[in-house]
């Protein structure tokens, strides 16, 4: 594997944006050890950015890091999308990974308009650590996360950082349906034609 393939700039992942450089060279200032840096970034990642499952999304635009960070929100594949920019940014290899998932605590109403809680192209970020690749999921700000009732996701930059597959009440949260690996760029035709919700949420 060339971790330099992991490195470089797309359409979505716009990591030589100046506004993707400025925030990650912001966030790492004064850290040395790659792990932290992923921490930080992380951090920024899953609770700045804040969840939103109806964030806008009509338009290839729309999925590129640098619109992300200046709109301050995003749905998982959105917030993953500016995960892997900002870690580029920072010098650390990122790439996409998606899985589909099925989600219980999922709003009756949502669940409702998409005809499922099944989500074929959940995204999540593979970063490349201390000389493995490491799970990480940005998806659920804090806020999200209490108000779910379900354990905020925390990187370790050791271990995979995954959504909870139980809330902290202990019901089930999250199954993981399969996981469809990882991706240098975003497939984002694949994910309109599988996703269900997609003409639901681009209305």
């Amino acid at each position: 594997m060339d971790k330099s393939d992991y490195l470089g700039p797309s359409f979505f992942i716009d990591c030589d944006a100046a506004p993707i450089r400025e925030k990650s060279g912001e966030l790492t200032a004064n850290i040395e050890e790659p792990r932290e840096k992923a921490i930080r970034i992380f951090n920024f990642v899953r609770d700045d950015i804040r969840y939103n499952v109806y964030s806008p999304r009509p338009s290839d635009e729309d999925f590129k890091a640098s619109h992300v960070l200046a709109r301050g929100e995003g749905y998982c594949v959105q917030k993953a999308l500016l995960l892997v920019a900002l870690a580029r940014a920072a010098g650390i290899p990122a790439r996409l990974r998606f899985a589909e998932i099925r989600i219980h605590h999922t709003a009756r109403s949502i669940a409702e308009k998409r005809g499922s809680n099944v989500f074929p192209y959940h995204g999540l970020t593979d970063l490349y650590v201390e000389g493995r690749w490491v799970k990480a999921t940005p998806t659920y700000d804090l806020g999200y996360c209490r108000k779910a009732g379900i354990a905020p996701v925390e990187l370790d930059g050791k271990t995979d950082a995954l959504l909870p597959l139980c809330t902290l009440d202990g019901r089930l949260n999250i199954e993981y349906i399969q996981d469809r690996g990882f991706f240098d760029d975003l497939p984002l035709d694949e994910i309109r034609k599988a996703s269900v919700s997609w003409k639901y949420l681009t209305a």
